[in-house]
């Protein structure tokens, strides 16, 4: 169940939530977005730590990467195809909305004419809202005012270049369970000896419970 309910939303009316970046859980990860311009660094003491990286830079046309931009913020949140074709259909609105003092930090999300904003969808309104509401969960999007979100800086933005980071940690092995020994008492030790097999001798060579064989005195 979504936590978010798109009739009573809580707005921010004066400030981008996102100005400082934003971490979001997902399952056995989180997935962080921000504006960086620094070297990795730890999250919790902003140390930077020595990182092995492996930087491959690959130019696209436009269109092309549109397509590798969208896939791969889709594939890093985990998003349903309801997720992503909703992403793809905010994203087409956040390119053509106009300016402001050179960025565009919200935009206006309506349905109506059976259509986002106007603009026909291969999908119902119903859709739209499950959509939106994972977009909302996972950070993509805040609400501003009564279908007016802000926006995710780092997910929404008409640059011309994208990096998909993703760090591998080892994980400590486990260390293995102390087996304590067992506790014994005078009840588990017992005074009993076992009694020995048939087969069981002496030191002497003489098999026990049988009295060794007196020895002829020499004439």
């Amino acid at each position: 169940m979504s936590e978010y309910n798109l009739k009573k939303l809580e707005f921010s009316p004066d400030a981008n939530p996102f100005g400082l970046g934003a971490e979001v859980p997902i399952k056995q990860k989180f997935v962080r977005s921000g504006l960086q311009k620094t070297s990795l660094a730890d999250a919790a003491t902003g140390e930077v730590v020595a990182t092995s990286t492996i930087h491959q830079i690959e130019h696209v046309d436009s269109d092309h990467f549109v397509k590798v931009f969208s896939a791969g913020i889709a594939a890093t949140y985990e998003l349903t195809k309801t997720g992503q074709r909703t992403f793809q259909a905010i994203l087409q609105i956040y390119e053509n909305a106009p300016m402001s003092g050179g960025v565009v930090d919200a935009i206006y999300l309506a349905w109506f004419d059976d259509g986002l904003s106007g603009q026909k969808l291969d999908m119902s309104e119903k859709t739209f809202q499950r959509g939106l509401k994972e977009l909302l969960e996972r950070g993509f999007l805040s609400p501003k005012a009564p279908n007016l979100f802000w926006v995710n800086p780092a997910l929404f933005f008409r640059g011309d270049r994208v990096l998909f980071l993703k760090e591998y940690r080892k994980t400590k092995p486990k260390a293995a369970p102390r087996v304590e020994p067992p506790v014994m008492t005078a009840a588990t030790l017992g005074t009993a000896q076992p009694k020995p097999t048939p087969r069981q001798t002496n030191l002497a060579g003489h098999r026990p419970g049988k009295s060794r064989p007196k020895q002829k005195k020499r004439k």
